[in-house]
């Protein structure tokens, strides 16, 4: 399976890509996840669920037969507008083979009060 990341100055600095062309592979469509909770109940930090769900949605790769950077595209929902630059960071940190197109959105709110953040993925895995 092959992969373009087609992305410029602004895009790397924003840890996205405008556009993922990818030939050959198997798509898995991945259902919004967030991380809002620790295993007590007690509320989480914006960073520590972003952190969550990402490493659910590892986990769902995972068993689908993919890992995080078989991600072509995500919708991520935010419920303040001041969490975009952390969120960057922490895509960052977390994609090391190219970035994922993108989306970047604010909402009044998610499903649960405690939500911060939800993410929302489409991967390309090895077919």
């Amino acid at each position: 399976m092959s992969r373009t990341y087609v992305k410029g100055e602004r895009e790397e600095a924003s840890a996205y890509s405008r556009a993922v062309k990818v030939t050959g592979g198997t798509t898995v469509y991945l259902a919004g996840v967030g991380g809002a909770t620790s295993p007590d109940g007690a509320p989480l930090d914006f960073g520590t669920q972003t952190r969550n769900a990402f490493e659910r949605l590892r986990a769902n790769l995972a068993e689908a037969g993919g890992a995080l950077d078989d991600v072509v595209t995500m919708t991520v929902f935010i419920t303040d507008a001041r969490y975009g630059d952390e969120f960057k960071e922490i895509r960052k940190e977390l994609f090391t083979n190219g970035y994922p197109a993108s989306a970047l959105i604010t909402v009044a709110g998610l499903a649960r009060p405690e939500m911060l953040v939800e993410v929302q993925a489409i991967a390309v895995v090895d077919g």
